[in-house]
């Protein structure tokens, strides 16, 4: 990595599955009623538990660069499993196709990003 790395949040993955989560919380409350309690709340709860995961391995690292790599490791699982969520989401027409196809590519660009992060992280 070309700068140090103080935070999480100096983590361009963590900026940029953070951003996409909001987005995803905000159009996950315009689902229907029926679904706030199932689909809406998995998605959330998925998009936000990347961010969640590099943050909290991370905070881990210093003590375990092994740690802080199973953490990305669920990160990387949830980025995949919103990658299905969003699908259920285009086939339920929960969104179009244009955001679909936009989330699809960013989850997939932000699993790449852990896998890199993981493969290339040492102790610091």
């Amino acid at each position: 990595m070309s700068k140090s790395v103080g935070s999480f949040e100096d983590l361009e993955v963590f900026r940029r599955a953070y951003r996409l989560s909001l987005e995803v919380h905000r159009a996950s409350l315009k689902f229907p009623r029926v679904e706030q309690h199932a689909l809406a709340d998995q998605v959330r709860r998925a998009s936000k538990s990347i961010c969640a995961n590099i943050a909290e391995g991370f905070a881990k690292q210093g003590r375990s660069a092994a740690e802080f790599k199973r953490f990305l490791l669920t990160a990387i699982g949830s980025a995949d499993e919103m990658r299905v969520w969003c699908r259920y989401c285009l086939d339920l027409g929960y969104i179009d196709r244009r955001i679909w196809q936009r989330w699809r590519d960013e989850y997939q660009a932000i699993s790449r990003m852990l896998q890199g992060l993981s493969r290339s992280w040492q102790v610091r």
